[in-house]
């Protein structure tokens, strides 16, 4: 069964537009990987200043191999002069699920 990886971010109110256009610019970077499922980033809307990055996959060797991957370069990559830009998110922590029941709506 597939399991399912959580990204909490903790993103101050004035970084939030930052961190949405970095995560639109790489549109399609996860895309393609083998064994990747799912994508979602999630704004939050009351109660919280954490965003949450879902990634559903095939199975662990999958997500793992993207991170050392795809991934890693994506987050190694500088910008003008080679230097990084400033993280949008003050923190983060990653955390992982097996999907043991789902549904899906009914075909009509």
């Amino acid at each position: 069964m597939s399991i399912v990886k959580i990204n909490a971010l903790t993103v101050p109110d004035e970084q939030r537009e930052i961190l949405e256009k970095r995560f639109a610019s790489r549109a399609g970077a996860v895309e393609n990987s083998d064994g990747f499922e799912w994508f979602e980033l999630l704004r939050p809307i009351e109660g919280t200043d954490q965003y949450l990055v879902y990634t559903r996959w095939r199975d662990e060797a999958a997500f793992q191999a993207w991170m050392e991957g795809p991934m890693k370069a994506a987050h190694q990559g500088g910008g003008q002069g080679g230097e990084r830009p400033k993280p949008a998110a003050s923190g983060s922590s990653v955390w992982s699920f097996e999907v043991v029941q789902q549904a899906a709506p009914k075909s009509a």
